[in-house]
């Protein structure tokens, strides 16, 4: 087969190619970077963007941009967001020592010379951490929280501001009562500053360091006597052989005299010493001993059927003795009108108080007294309300010199119900017994 050959005509083929757009016209950012501390910043920075058009029509796809920061230099080119179509920013993220430290947004605009960062940050992003720990944390979390509670003192209904604390009958802190100038005592009970202990309207009181009681100390001899009765009896400290003798355990006082228990009677070649306070002789009120208030305060309250302490006056062994009258005064409260309440005070095992009223009655008042004398005592009451009549009682309640002795007060509701029984206030105050000087 012979070739052909081509003619003299040639087929020229023309390619047109649309021309390339030209690169985005990018704006420069450039900056130092320090840290708090005035060192210069060092770690990445990570850029991050969505698509779009920029202002020049050049489409800058999804992508993001590592930028390593060194020794605080920033050096960066970005195309403009500000003449970009809608939504067009740039999400900035700081790296350094392998985690992210906080963000933040750009929108650059178009511009011929470097901008700062400040110029381009448009929104700040929190510093990136842990979230702040909101928990509650209650009080069984914590070990040991609830002992500590319930051991604390609490505040009492009597609690005042700016007054010296006492405890009350059920263990919480309330004020004293009492003018400002008086003088507290251990007890929580106030009077005015003088001798005695219970005031005594500024006579002030004298006293006795070493005094050897009079008597013969042989053995057989129990009976002893001061050159005063000591006022309050309490103050008086005995001493035999250097050794604290102790009131209704070794000895007894009335007045000025001192009886030793048999099995504590001093013996020949013993030393007997006392100390105590007693009034003023140069001044005639001093020879008449004060009242004394034992107790005073608040009691609680209860809505229970059976009868409940509501608070009590415990009287130590050796303050009182034959000749003494003690004072008793209280005051209930009830509250809620769906039952009566009944309402008890004792001395020791002996009620010499006992009331019940109706369920209309909101208010319990009474008082009470007993003499004390060798063999015991002889008591009388008398109580009231609101609306309930007075009523008195009497009779004896049992005494023995030289012991201790509890009066106690009690209270109940009538019936099951929601009802609250109060004890508001007690007093029980001591009238000691005094000679005719």
């Amino acid at each position: 087969m012979k070739g052909k050959r081509l003619g003299r005509w040639s087929v020229l083929l023309f390619f047109s190619l649309s021309p390339a757009p030209a690169q985005p016209v990018l704006t420069a950012i450039q900056d130092t970077l320090y840290k708090a501390d005035g060192t210069r910043y060092n770690g990445t920075m990570r850029i991050r963007w969505r698509s779009f058009e920029a202002g020049d029509q050049s489409n800058i796809a999804t992508s993001d941009l590592t930028v390593e920061i060194v020794n605080g230099v920033l050096r960066v080119r970005l195309a403009p967001t500000t003449t970009a179509t809608a939504g067009a920013q740039y999400e900035v993220a700081y790296e350094s020592r392998g985690r992210l430290q906080f963000t933040e947004t750009w929108a650059v605009p178009p511009s011929a010379t470097p901008l700062r960062i400040r110029q381009v940050r448009t929104g700040q992003g929190s510093v990136v951490g842990p979230p702040p720990a909101n928990t509650q944390i209650t009080i069984p979390d914590v070990a040991g929280l609830s002992n500590e509670l319930l051991v604390r003192p609490i505040r009492g209904p009597g609690f005042t501001a700016s007054r010296a604390a006492v405890i009350n009958a059920a263990g919480q802190m309330e004020g004293a009562s009492g003018d400002a100038g008086d003088c507290v005592r251990v007890d929580g009970s106030a009077s005015p500053c003088g001798a005695g202990g219970g005031g005594g309207g500024g006579i002030l009181p004298q006293f006795a360091d070493g005094e050897v009681p009079a008597g013969l100390v042989n053995g057989v001899n129990t009976v002893f006597t001061l050159n005063f009765a000591p006022s309050p009896g309490a103050s008086l400290a005995l001493f035999k052989n250097g050794v604290l003798q102790r009131a209704g355990t070794d000895f007894l006082l009335s007045g000025s005299t001192i009886t030793f228990l048999f099995s504590s009677a001093p013996q020949t070649g013993d030393v007997l010493q006392a100390r105590y306070r007693y009034g003023d002789p140069g001044n005639p009120l001093a020879s008449f001993t004060a009242a004394q208030t034992i107790c005073s305060g608040t009691g609680t309250g209860t809505s229970s059927t059976a009868l409940i302490s509501l608070g009590s006056c415990s009287i130590p062994a050796g303050v009182l003795g034959a000749g003494d009258r003690i004072e008793i005064r209280f005051q209930y409260e009830h509250t809620g009108g769906t039952t009566g309440f009944g309402a008890e005070v004792r001395w020791g095992s002996t009620a010499v108080v006992s009331r019940s009223v109706s369920l209309l009655e909101t208010t319990l008042f009474g008082r009470a007294e007993a003499g004390l004398h060798g063999a015991g005592g002889l008591s009388a009451a008398q109580s009231w309300g609101a609306l309930s009549a007075v009523t008195a009682a009497a009779g004896s309640v049992a005494f023995t010199p030289g012991q201790g002795l509890t009066v106690e007060f009690r209270g109940q509701m009538s019936a099951a119900s929601s009802d609250t029984v109060w004890l508001r206030n007690f007093t029980v105050i001591r009238y000691p017994a005094q000679g005719n000087p």
